[in-house]
C-alpha cells in the first residue's frame, strides 16, 4: 500500500465492489491511514472500532466546515443544502438545539405509530412482481422508503419519483464540471420545493412531520429547509442500501438464509448483523480537526479532515470474532452503523423496523428467492459519496 491513499481510488468501482479487502492490509499499518480527499488537503482515515469509536464523540473533531476555509465554506453554502444549516453539520449549542427539535416531532411514538403501513407499502410492492423475477432495487428497495418518508414529511405522492432523482444527484460523489452543476441544480430545486411546501404547510398545516416543525417556529428558514432535505435524504438512501446489501448477504450464504426461513424471531439480530457486515454507510460524514491533535500516535492538524471507516469498523478483528462471516446470531454486535455520540442517526428506529419488515416478507412471500444474475455481473454505486449500496440487484424467485 502507498503511504498515502490517493482520493481517487475511493471512486473507484474496485474499491466500491469489495473496500474491505483494501482494509485488511490498511491494518498492518495502523489504525489511522493519511488519504488524499478531498485533493490537496490533509485528510485521515480511522479504520479501528476504538479509535473511531472515540473520534465520533470527540468534541475537537468539529462538523462545522464552514470554519475551516474558504474552500468548504463554499461547498457548505453555495450548492450543498446537506453541509448547510442541519445538525448533522454544526456543533453544540447549534446541534443540541436543532436536535432537540427534530426530536419534538421525529418521536418514537411517530415511527411506531407507521409500522402498519410500512407492511402495507411492503406487500403491495412484492405483489406487484411479475413472473418470477424482480429488480429488487428499483421495484422494491427504493420506493419503500421514499413512500414511507415522504408521507411522514407529507410530500405529495405524484412528487415522490422528483426527490428519488434530486437524492441520487445530491449524494453524487463527482468533480466533473458537468455532474457538479447537475448537483447543484438539484440542490437549488429541493431548496425551493421545500421552500414553497413550507409556506403551504403554515397556511394550512396537516398531520405531517413538516407540519409539526413549522407549527414549532423554532428553525430559521434555512435550518427549516436543510433539516427537511436531510430527514428525506437520509431517510431513504440508508435504508434503501441496508435492505439491498442484507439481501444479497444472504443470497451469498445460502445457510443463514436458510436459518433465517426456520427461525423468524433471529430477523431483528440479523438486520443488526448486516448494518455491521456490510452495512449501509462505508464512511462517516467528515469531520475537522479544530485544534492539533493526536490520534493513535498519528498527529492530525488543525484544520485537516478526519473520516471514520463505519464498513472498517465493523470488521475490526479486534472487536468482531471471524469478521468476514456472516453470523445471524451474533450476540456482541457493537457495530456502528447509526454512528455514535451526539451524532448517532435520529432514524434509527425506523430504519430498523424497515429493514426488519422488508427483509422477513420477501423470504416469507417469495419461496426460492435466488440472485438473477452472476456475482461478476453485480454492480455498486461509487462509494466516495459515503453511502455503500448496489446499483441493481435482479432476483429469481
Amino acid at each position: 500500500m502507498p503511504d498515502k491513499l490517493p482520493f481517487e481510488f475511493l471512486f473507484t468501482p474496485e474499491f466500491s465492489r469489495n473496500p474491505y479487502a483494501v482494509y485488511t492490509p490498511l491494518r498492518g499499518q495502523g489504525p489511522v491511514f493519511p488519504i488524499d480527499f478531498p485533493p490537496g488537503f490533509e485528510a485521515y482515515l480511522i479504520i479501528d472500532h476504538e479509535h473511531g469509536r472515540a473520534a465520533l464523540n470527540d468534541p475537537r473533531l468539529s462538523k462545522d466546515m464552514q470554519r475551516f476555509g474558504d474552500y468548504f465554506r463554499a461547498i457548505a453554502t453555495e450548492d450543498d443544502i446537506l453541509f448547510d444549516s442541519n445538525m448533522l453539520s454544526v456543533d453544540p449549542p447549534d446541534h443540541t438545539r436543532l436536535r432537540r427539535i427534530v426530536s419534538k416531532a421525529f418521536t418514537p411514538r411517530r415511527v411506531e405509530e407507521l409500522r402498519p403501513r410500512v407492511q402495507q407499502i411492503t406487500d403491495e410492492l412484492i405483489s406487484s412482481f411479475d413472473g418470477g423475477t424482480a429488480e429488487l432495487l428499483d421495484e422494491f428497495a427504493f420506493p419503500l422508503p421514499i413512500i414511507v418518508i415522504c408521507e411522514l414529511l407529507g410530500v405529495p405522492a405524484d412528487d415522490r419519483d422528483l426527490f428519488r432523482e434530486w437524492s441520487a444527484l445530491l449524494v453524487n460523489p463527482t468533480f466533473e464540471p458537468e455532474e457538479v452543476e447537475r448537483r447543484r441544480a438539484a440542490a437549488r430545486a429541493t431548496t425551493a420545493y421545500f421552500r414553497e411546501l413550507s409556506k403551504e404547510r403554515r397556511a394550512e398545516p396537516r398531520e405531517d412531520l413538516i407540519s409539526a416543525l413549522v407549527a414549532m417556529d423554532e428553525l430559521t428558514e434555512k435550518e427549516l429547509i436543510s433539516t427537511l432535505s436531510l430527514l428525506l435524504i437520509a431517510g431513504h438512501e440508508t435504508t434503501v442500501n441496508l435492505i439491498g446489501n442484507g439481501v444479497l448477504a444472504l443470497l451469498r450464504n445460502r445457510d443463514q438464509l436458510d436459518l433465517l426461513r426456520a427461525k423468524p424471531e433471529l430477523l431483528p439480530n440479523a438486520v443488526e448483523e448486516f448494518l455491521r457486515y456490510d452495512g449501509p454507510v462505508e464512511r462517516s460524514t467528515p469531520r475537522f480537526a479544530a485544534e492539533d491533535l493526536e490520534i493513535a500516535g498519528t498527529r492530525i492538524p488543525r484544520g485537516s479532515m478526519v473520516h471514520i471507516s463505519i464498513g472498517a469498523v465493523g470488521r475490526d478483528p479486534s472487536v468482531h470474532a471471524d469478521p468476514d462471516t456472516l453470523d445471524i446470531t451474533r450476540s456482541d454486535n457493537r457495530h456502528m452503523a447509526f454512528g455514535h455520540g451526539i451524532h448517532f442517526c435520529l432514524g434509527a428506529p425506523l430504519a430498523r423496523m424497515e429493514g426488519q419488515i422488508a427483509i422477513g416478507t420477501l423470504l416469507d412471500r417469495l419461496p426460492g428467492l435466488e440472485l438473477g444474475c452472476t456475482e461478476e455481473e453485480l454492480s455498486w454505486r461509487l462509494t466516495g459519496s459515503v453511502v455503500r449500496g448496489l446499483s441493481r440487484l435482479p432476483v429469481r424467485f
